[in-house]
């Protein structure tokens, strides 16, 4: 095994510390934006599901994700000016907080919460800019701001049909009480992945599509 994971609860202090720093850094960060434009935030993968996670081997600590969207009229600012923008804001806040200023990749920003003196990372937290829309026939959508390397153009991409089910996949997963099963396959995974651009949210949806497929999860009754 590369990593060691082990769960986490969201009601450790430790976790819950991080947490709401997180959350007083985001409440900072509009007001520093709200001239420019407005947005809301949720936290959305492991905190949510409580399914928190830590490396007791490496140097890798607990994540948190979130999604941030924009409230307003999104045409007026490039999805490039809307990343950029609030990588600085949340870098001018989140610094001051001690961590390192935010990290940009294909999906997310990331802030990091770093032991220096022991060369480790205490806990971070991935940004994914997303815009939720509702269609004229009521199907329910949602876009994020993606980053092509190979180009170096931003863009807003929709999600992959996989990331639409995954509600009703985890219902029905509980239903069928593979939860743990589910949970057992995602520490798993979790501890065999070298890729350091796949995160915690990407990696869950990967589980729950696995186990659903194993177990004959059918779209058809959905």
């Amino acid at each position: 095994m590369k990593h060691d994971f082990c769960y986490i609860s969201k009601r450790d202090p430790e976790v819950q510390k991080a947490y709401n720093n997180i959350l007083i850094i985001l409440k900072k960060v509009q007001v520093l934006l709200r001239k420019k434009f407005t947005f809301r935030f949720d936290v959305v993968g492991s905190y949510k599901r409580n399914m928190i996670t830590h490396d007791q081997k490496s140097n890798v600590g607990f994540d948190f994700d979130f999604d941030i969207e924009i409230n307003d009229e999104r045409d007026e600012y490039t999805p490039k000016q809307i990343k950029n923008m609030l990588q600085c804001a949340i870098g001018t806040v989140c610094v001051k907080y001690g961590y390192d200023y935010p990290e940009g990749s294909t999906r997310v920003l990331t802030i990091k919460m770093k032991d220096t003196k022991k060369s480790r990372i205490i806990h971070s937290c991935d940004f994914a800019i997303v815009n939720n829309y509702i269609e004229d026939i009521g199907y329910e959508g949602q876009e994020y701001i993606h980053f092509d390397k190979k180009t170096g153009h931003y863009q807003w991409c929709e999600q992959p049909n996989g990331y639409y089910m995954l509600p009703e996949k985890i219902d029905w997963i509980k239903g069928q009480r593979l939860w743990t099963d589910m949970r057992n396959l995602y520490i798993d995974k979790k501890n065999k992945n070298d890729n350091p651009n796949l995160h915690s949210r990407s990696i869950f949806a990967i589980t729950v599509n696995e186990i659903c497929q194993k177990n004959r999860f059918s779209e058809d009754e959905y």
